[in-house]
């Protein structure tokens, strides 16, 4: 027999509390017989019964399973690159407290529901480095998420075809490629200074790997900070005005079989994102054996809820007047 909570401290706790109060109504008992003859054997009875139910609510709480089956489940996984754009635009503040501040708050939700994920973290601007490798360790993730800013990449405009090469290169760098569900979350506010996104997507369809694009920011945009200042338009020798540009994010996600999603002042479409991530069909990672006997705690319960009621619908008398 196979117990579910085997938690034998509490048990043993209810069972002495059990029999002082026992002892207690027994006690009461033999003060009566002092002046009134008690039936010892109807007394006895009623001693066995209460015993027999009490410990039957015992063993159900325990939680009985009987038999030796066991099943094996198979654990699926995925393995999913975090693209995240910083260039000095993800800096400004028409999402609040600023479009990376907020995407990293985000991202540390997200990353909760893929416990059983390796996620790995990029970042770029014009340039993409490795910032995190594929891992399951999640503290790792939120450390590395918690050190993010733009002065980590170079700032010479920003190439989304950069994170996309990158991530296919260690992607195909795995063994077992061919047993992997791969995808990329690659989170911009649009902007690209790019000339080769044409053909890392044809080898992102040709991998099979999908990309699902989170644009960030909105249409109406805002000035970029930095420091105590703002960056300057060379052009127009005004505040530069950043503003989110979802066509490149689109049509990267539509070509790769992916889906596309915004947080902006209008949508907020983080839970979206993390169902469609969710219903990609993982990889067997692994396989483990649990028992698969049924708890049977009911029938142990019905018994002594059955006694329990016998005992109070038909009391035993004890006293013989």
């Amino acid at each position: 027999m196979i117990w579910a909570y085997p938690d034998g401290k509490l048990i043993s706790i209810l069972a002495v509390v059990f029999t002082l109060l026992y002892f207690i109504y027994l006690y009461r008992f033999w003060l009566i017989n002092q002046k009134l003859k008690v039936k010892k054997h109807r007394l006895i009875m009623k001693m066995v019964l209460r015993t027999i139910y009490f410990a039957l609510f015992l063993v159900a709480m325990m939680g009985p399973s009987i038999g030796g089956a066991t099943k094996e489940i198979k654990q699926e996984g995925k393995d999913i690159f975090i693209a995240i754009d910083l260039s000095q635009s993800m800096n400004a503040t028409d999402i609040g407290p600023s479009r990376l501040q907020r995407i990293k708050l985000e991202l540390k939700n997200l990353i909760r529901n893929f416990a059983t994920d390796r996620i790995g973290l990029i970042i770029f601007s014009s340039e993409a480095f490795i910032q995190c490798p594929l891992t399951y360790d999640q503290n790792v993730i939120n450390l590395h998420l918690d050190g993010l800013n733009s002065n980590l990449v170079p700032n010479q405009g920003t190439d989304i075809s950069a994170p996309l090469n990158l991530a296919l290169q260690k992607f195909q760098a795995e063994t077992n490629q061919e047993q992997t569900s791969k995808s990329i979350l690659l989170i911009s506010d649009g902007e690209d200074f790019g000339d080769n996104i044409s053909g890392i997507i044809g080898r992102l369809t040709d991998a099979g790997v999908r990309v699902f694009s989170l644009g960030v920011g909105t249409a109406e945009g805002s000035t970029i900070p930095r420091g105590n200042g703002l960056i300057i338009d060379p052009r127009t020798n005004q505040p530069a005005i950043t503003v989110l540009d979802p066509s490149n994010l689109k049509s990267i996600a539509t070509r790769t079989d992916g889906q596309y999603f915004e947080l902006s002042d209008r949508d907020q479409q983080i839970p979206e994102l993390i169902t469609a991530l969710e219903n990609l069909e993982g990889s067997v990672m692994g396989t483990r054996t649990i028992e698969a006997s049924a708890n049977k705690y009911f029938y142990f319960l019905l018994a002594g809820l059955v006694l329990g009621l016998l005992d109070m619908v038909l009391p035993l008398k004890t006293i013989s007047m």
